[in-house]
């Protein structure tokens, strides 16, 4: 557990920071109306130790800590997070015990859940079935009906030639002129769609075996892996693109959500499944709000398996991914719980519940769900005051918590049948990649972490120059091994690959980034180069602030995930790099 320190919060992240837009979201966003807070578990969480904490996983309250050392002030700040409303600044130093004790957020035996009020509320429609009458939550009973209104559209011929600026021109600069020996090649590069004046989001980015696709504003791109030429011809919705699922299924199909309107009283419950292969559109949906309060004006996806997980602010629906068949809801359950938030993959759903809103047990559930059947597995109770924010990792499962009246927060490992695992007590200041959750919670809106069954990758931050990724045992929490940017400039995780750490090393404003590899076992952690990306690109490749990346058969790619709807120039849109 720890403690942010008195120091004023420092830059981090990839870039400089930009202007927010009015909804948040992916990118560089404007600061939020003074009305609303700061968002729980966005930003840079700092862990640091030494412990000494009554131990609230296991055994009597109050009885010892599981570290047995005293704290230490530390000396970090708690740092912002990268072009979005940030959190609050919590006094203190790291290491040391927040007013009137400082045990960690969970407590007690997970406790089954005996049932779960089952109630449809949503119907897929398009090649399957469609819910009417339900849009602006007027309380009509829905009705199914065959619909095919408001489809997206594509072009007969694609009005973009792969350049994402839908003119019809290709970019005329040669960007691998001057390559240097020993640098990777600018395989394609994207300029994005004309966005509004108040900016746009470009949210996901999948990649399979021959298309890179994207989503921007109201559009959804294809292109191909190697050369950039449009797979197939962009899908363009009625209105903008305000959800995505962040993962693609095994069989390469993902689905979005779009608005369903224009006016103040829109939602974000269009659905779409898409495939990332051929373009083709499959079944499509419309979102029901559920009962009072619980609303449809943001949604969350989620794929685990073959199964999508729709999550609204109260409550959560599951499809077949393939058909678009209801499976099952996931409501209230007990006298006070409701799920706000889903997070899915590897054969993992996992729902998090907040409990007796406003009273004095107050709190948060995870629940661990069968994907197909949508029965619990297991509960794991939060101690109150705590928020889970974000997950790091599925499998295993890694959660970042926060708690606001005590100003601390708490990175947190589980088994796979829900036991406490431990908790990192490095002393440290991280930096993981996390994107501002409109409402609050965000749980697979993080980049630049990773992990395997044993391991978490977390990089450091600093406040300019070269980092550190550190590999924090999750056994017990503690720094297994350290390893530094090879460069001047910040390294983050991208992902774990046959027994090796892959990981981007940023570009400088004239000298292009790297990939790079780390073996993960044994006792020789040194980088090794896998690509150089080139100087000559270096300023491109820079201005993707708080980009998403991805590696994959031997590519990096980079790609934007907010358009800023500035019209003196195109926007970058993404940009691959291969041998």
């Amino acid at each position: 557990m720890t403690q942010p320190p008195e120091h004023p919060p420092q830059q981090g992240g990839f870039g400089p920071p930009q202007t927010p837009p009015p909804q948040g979201g992916f990118g560089s966003p404007a600061p939020p109306p003074p009305a609303q807070p700061p968002q729980p578990g966005y930003g840079y969480p700092q862990q640091s130790g030494p412990y000494a904490q009554p131990g609230p996983y296991a055994g009597a309250p109050g009885t010892p800590g599981p570290y047995g050392q005293p704290p230490q002030p530390g000396p970090y700040a708690q740092q912002p997070g990268y072009g979005y409303p940030q959190q609050p600044q919590y006094p203190g130093a790291p290491g040391t015990p927040p007013p009137g004790g400082s045990r960690g957020p969970f407590k007690g035996k997970p406790a089954l859940v005996i049932g779960v009020a089952v109630a449809a509320l949503l119907v897929i429609g398009g090649t399957v079935y469609a819910v009417a009458g339900a849009d602006e939550g007027g309380g009509k009973k829905p009705v199914a009906h065959k619909s095919d209104a408001g489809e997206p559209t594509a072009a007969d011929t694609p009005v973009n030639p792969g350049d994402g600026s839908g003119d019809g021109k290709s970019d005329p600069q040669d960007l691998n002129a001057g390559r240097k020996p020993g640098e990777a090649k600018v395989l394609w590069y994207k300029t994005a769609p004309d966005a509004p004046g108040s900016g746009a989001e470009a949210p996901g980015m999948w990649i399979t075996g021959r298309t890179a696709v994207k989503a921007a504003y109201k559009q959804v791109f294809a292109y191909g892996v190697g050369d950039g030429n449009p797979t197939w011809a962009p899908l363009t919705f009625p209105q903008k693109i305000c959800a995505v699922t962040p993962q693609k299924s095994a069989d390469d199909k993902v689905v979005v959500a779009y608005m369903s309107g224009t006016s103040d009283r829109a939602k974000c419950n269009r659905l779409q499944q898409i495939d990332l292969n051929t373009g083709k559109k499959g079944w499509s949906g419309t979102v029901a709000d559920g009962e009072l309060f619980d609303s449809t004006l943001d949604v969350g996806l989620t794929i685990s398996g073959k199964v999508l997980m729709v999550g609204r602010s109260q409550s959560g629906t599951a499809y077949d991914l393939g058909s678009g068949k209801k499976l099952y809801d996931k409501k209230k359950y007990g006298t006070d719980c409701f799920p706000t938030a889903f997070a899915g993959g590897t054969g993992r759903l996992l729902s998090v519940a907040s409990c007796g809103a406003g009273g004095s047990n107050e709190h948060d559930e995870i629940q661990s769900l069968d994907p197909a059947t949508g029965k619990v597995r297991w509960t794991q109770k939060v101690k109150k005051g705590w928020t889970v924010a974000r997950t790091y990792s599925v499998d295993p499962l890694v959660v970042y918590l926060t708690n606001e009246d005590k100003k601390v927060w708490n990175i947190s490992a589980f088994t796979a049948d829900g036991k406490f695992r431990s908790e990192v007590k490095v002393d440290e200041k991280f930096a993981p990649q996390c994107g501002w959750a409109v409402l609050e919670r965000d749980l697979q809106g993080c980049q630049g972490v990773a992990a395997d069954a044993d391991t978490l990758y977390l990089p450091t931050d600093t406040s300019g120059g070269a980092n550190e990724i550190v590999a924090i045992s999750l056994a017990d929490g503690k720094a297994k091994w350290r390893v530094k940017s090879p460069t001047d400039e910040s390294m983050t995780p991208v992902e774990v690959e046959g027994g090796k750490l892959v990981a981007y090393v940023h570009p400088s404003y004239d000298t292009g980034g790297q990939v790079v590899s780390i073996p993960t076992g044994g006792t020789s952690h040194t980088t090794t180069k896998l690509l150089q990306n080139p100087s000559g690109t270096a300023e491109i490749e820079d201005g993707f602030y708080d980009g998403a990346v991805d590696w994959a058969d031997g590519r990096f790619y980079i790609s934007a995930t907010r358009l800023t709807g500035n019209d003196d120039a195109k926007e970058k849109l993404m940009l691959a790099f291969g041998k």
